[in-house]
């Protein structure tokens, strides 16, 4: 089949590879408004063509969302009402807001919202790399709003990629994103922040830095053009979880004040329960 994706950043374009390395796609199309990411789609072979996203559209017969959440938002009414048999996914990390836009058109049955739980700190196509999905879980949302056979292909593709299916409503998928993703990056930010500020010395940062210091900020990278959208459209959650991660964060806070170092170990000790889950 032919395959459009629009939007050949890190997500998409692992996508490109996965699809083409699995025998799923004949023809990949790419559409990006980046006219560099354009021309490297095409030098790195991600695709095939690239074509706006009309003739994108005629032309393929799944169709594949990799923008930032808000500009799928923007689209996603424009391209399902342009649809005939086409199926159409997106990619996205929040899924409340699309499925709601999805909803004003006449063909919402031919859309699959769909979060494939993987990604990097890094954008744009020479972000992509191979083997991206194996082995990670992919949430399909609201499965029950779309045709049958949509939801067959869809989980055909993220089959052939090794993800295994998980299924849930938008709400649902929505707050356990907050707080599993969208807290991790919040606090990257910030502990990126806080050390730029305190830490003039930006030799020192790159010296002293080890695996642990590299592992926790390391999403700090991240493309604030994704992640603004993210956290606007799942504030709420958002929110909900910043809360209760400022509240641990002052115990800590209070332990050392205090010198109240058996309370400490009690928090730590806690958190270590966190082994049972992450093995």
């Amino acid at each position: 089949m032919n395959v459009a994706i629009i939007g050949v950043g890190l997500i998409g374009g692992s996508m490109a590879i996965a699809l083409r390395e699995k025998g799923i796609a004949k023809k990949i199309i790419g559409v990006d408004e980046n006219e560099a990411h354009k021309l490297k789609a095409i030098e790195m072979g991600l695709v095939d063509e690239i074509h706006n996203l009309e003739t994108a559209i005629q032309k393929s017969d799944l169709i594949i969302l990799a923008v930032p959440v808000n500009i799928s938002e923007k689209l996603i009414v424009s391209i399902l009402d342009k649809v005939e048999k086409q199926i159409v996914m997106d990619v996205g990390s929040t899924k409340n807001a699309i499925c709601a836009a999805a909803s004003k058109s006449k063909n919402r049955k031919r859309f699959v919202a769909t979060h494939p739980m993987w990604g990097t700190e890094f954008s744009g196509p020479e972000a992509a790399v191979t083997g991206a999905f194996e082995n990670k879980a992919v949430v399909i949302c609201n499965k029950e709003e779309s045709d049958t056979d949509a939801v067959l292909l869809v989980e055909k593709v993220y089959g052939s990629f090794g993800m295994h299916l998980l299924f849930m409503d938008a709400t649902a998928h929505d707050l356990h994103a907050a707080y599993i993703s969208h807290i991790s990056h919040i606090t990257s930010f910030a502990l990126a922040n806080t050390v730029l500020e305190k830490e003039r010395e930006e030799d020192a940062i790159f010296e002293l830095s080890s695996g642990g210091f590299e592992s926790t900020v390391r999403l700090a990278k991240s493309n604030p053009d994704m992640w603004v959208p993210i956290f606007k459209q799942n504030r709420e959650n958002v929110l909900d979880v910043l809360n209760e991660h400022i509240t641990q964060l002052r115990k800590f806070k209070s332990c050392l004040e205090k010198e109240n170092y058996d309370y400490l170990q009690e928090l730590i000790e806690n958190a270590n329960k966190i082994k049972r889950i992450l093995k």
